[in-house]
């Protein structure tokens, strides 16, 4: 189990929702949040996380932007409706300005780029509304963030490396070579 700040403290409350379509995250990032302390419920699809925010709204929640079934921003409008309080952090393997201002003018408290460490999702989780959360202690390097995105993309299109090298706008040996590759620490 990892150690907070002391600054950090769970409340009362300490219900959370985990909304993702990415199984082994959603379940590695449930155990993990768990084990701070938290009450995780957790939800594959908008449908699920809707039904969850009407019935039993949490204080908390994680949510990914882009779902198979529609996009988290909605899920953000009902948890607000639901429960007023609710602080939400926004994950996405596709981190643009644009999604992240309109995801914070709809009520998320943070937006972090996938595959988000626990202990940030806690520390976001858990700053004073007033107060930014810390900085990760140990953020991935700018080549792993493009490692992950090169990688995230291949998966999007079926592994398949014309296309993938296509959409990247990358000659296709290149992107052979890089796959070819460990990912970078």
């Amino acid at each position: 189990m990892s150690s907070l700040p002391a600054d950090y403290k769970l409340p009362n409350d300490c219900s959370l929702m985990i909304l993702d379509d990415d199984g082994p995250l959603r379940t590695r990032l449930g155990r993990a949040l768990t084990q701070r302390g938290f009450d995780v419920t957790t939800a594959e699809t908008v449908t699920e996380a809707r039904l969850i925010a009407r019935n039993n709204p949490p204080a908390f929640a994680v949510v990914d932007m882009r779902l198979e079934d529609g996009n988290g921003l909605d899920v953000v409008d009902a948890l607000h409706a639901a429960r007023e309080d609710c602080k939400i952090i926004m994950l996405t393997g596709y981190g643009n300005l644009a999604t992240a201002v309109s995801a914070i003018k709809r009520g998320a408290v943070d937006y972090l780029a996938k595959p988000a460490d626990a202990d940030d999702v806690c520390k976001a989780l858990l700053a004073p509304r007033d107060m930014a959360p810390a900085p990760p202690e140990n953020p991935m390097s700018a080549d792993r963030v493009r490692w992950e995105h090169i990688q995230r993309v291949y998966e999007l299109c079926g592994k398949n490396v014309s296309e993938t090298a296509r959409r990247l706008n990358m000659h296709r040996r290149t992107l052979q070579r890089i796959l070819a590759k460990r990912a970078p620490r």
